[in-house]
């Protein structure tokens, strides 16, 4: 069985917020004039960022659990440019990270470990393990000479 670190980071978020679409995790109605974070200058043009979003956030907490919210700001943040000084780092929205990872936890794919953070739940760890495995098919029938190190 193939794990997330085994496929391409960008199909597997792709495909992930495909399949929670599908599901009950609403997006908020601020989501489609919220900006990201105070290093944004515009919200931002897919209509189904909040998705992307959640399903990044998904994969995040797999690799890096147990994780905290404020990590996740540092890691969604960005460099807002200062006059002609070099940018300076301003973190993400903390209200659009904890929504998402709220979402997450009603559908019983992410957990709270009380005094350290988020971490992925055994459910979740079986969904996004059951799409890599489904990515890594394709990609083999696709391109049969990809070698695979596991």
């Amino acid at each position: 069985m193939a794990k997330v670190y085994d496929v391409p980071p960008d199909v597997l978020i792709t495909r992930l917020a495909d399949l929670l679409k599908n599901e009950d995790i609403p997006a908020p109605l601020w989501t489609s004039f919220v900006k990201t974070g105070a290093h944004a200058d515009k919200p931002p043009q897919n209509r189904d960022w909040w998705y992307t979003r959640c399903a990044s956030i998904m994969r995040k907490i797999y690799l890096n659990g147990p994780i905290g919210i404020n990590e996740l700001r540092n890691v969604y943040g960005g460099g807002r440019p200062s006059g002609y000084g070099a940018a300076h780092h301003k973190d993400a929205s903390g209200a659009i990270i904890r929504n998402a990872i709220q979402g997450l936890e009603k559908l019983g794919y992410v957990k709270k470990i009380e005094k350290k953070g988020r971490v992925i739940s055994k459910q979740g760890m079986q969904k996004l393990d059951k799409l890599s495995t489904e990515i890594l098919k394709e990609l083999i029938v696709e391109n049969p000479k990809l070698k695979i190190y596991s």
